[in-house]
């Protein structure tokens, strides 16, 4: 599905962050990123959604066959490449149920079908609000306007439960979620495992794959993927930090 090879990427004024990441999503797969902090993990994840305030000095990104880099920010997005935002964005003056109803709409003409019957969104709509315990009131909000952090990412696990992405990727998507609310966004992601659907989920805390359970882990250090492994290399992370894989002597000696 996704196939990125040796990409390097820097800043628009020339700071370098990714330093040849190579990595390979199949479908169905679920692949989690976890690095610390300025290792290049939400440039990953921006690039892939086609932000363009970066610039790709090599490597390539192919999706499904397609030379992503060629691809527009909507149209990855029409093509099955959703997003979630480590800090989702308002849009005053913009209805959830409008934003929802022009994303679909965007998206089944990029596919060829016609709009979809108000009926039958409205019907998708009140099945996936459900999943992450929303109610009807959040269809007339503005986007994300007044919601509180948890409201926020459980409204972005909603917009990509009714989209249906191909690629889902997951930015820190439980930052500032306390363990109640990282159930609920957790249990809507996993309602949407798929064998056809795959997922990117980058995070720093071992907590969220406990919910969403990978099945590979990589390590991205100053911009490269130094360690893959299964989940339990996400324990590791967890025990141990990330000192061995910088270099580093942790507090304890490693003399043993």
């Amino acid at each position: 599905m996704l196939n990125i090879n040796n990409l390097h990427v820097a800043t628009l004024d020339g700071k370098k962050i990714l330093n040849g990441v190579n990595l390979h999503i199949g479908a169905g797969e679920v692949h989690a990123i976890m690095g610390p902090n300025g290792s290049g993990k939400s440039t990953l994840a921006n690039v892939i959604a086609g932000q363009e305030n970066y610039e790709i000095t090599a490597g390539s990104i192919t999706y499904n066959g397609k030379n992503l880099l060629d691809m527009e920010a909507d149209e990855r997005a029409c093509a099955g490449i959703f997003l979630a935002f480590q800090y989702p964005v308002e849009i005053p003056g913009v209805s959830n149920l409008y934003f929802l109803k022009a994303a679909v709409n965007a998206k089944r003409a990029y596919e060829g079908k016609g709009e979809m019957d108000a009926m039958e969104f409205y019907e998708l709509l009140q099945q996936r609000m459900k999943t992450v315990k929303m109610n009807d009131s959040f269809l007339s909000r503005p986007v994300n306007v007044g919601f509180s952090g948890g409201e926020k990412k459980r409204n972005e696990i909603m917009q990509m439960s009714v989209l249906e992405p191909r690629l889902a990727v997951l930015d820190e998507t439980d930052s500032g979620l306390d363990i109640d609310a990282l159930r609920v966004v957790s249990d809507g992601v996993n309602a949407l495992r798929d064998p056809a659907r795959s997922f990117l989920v980058i995070t720093h805390y071992q907590r969220l794959l406990d919910y969403i359970v990978p099945d590979y882990v990589h390590v991205l250090v100053n911009g490269e993927i130094v360690e893959s492994g299964d989940k339990n290399l996400a324990l590791e992370l967890e025990a141990k930090g990330y000192a061995d894989f910088r270099g580093e002597e942790t507090g304890a000696a490693r003399s043993a």
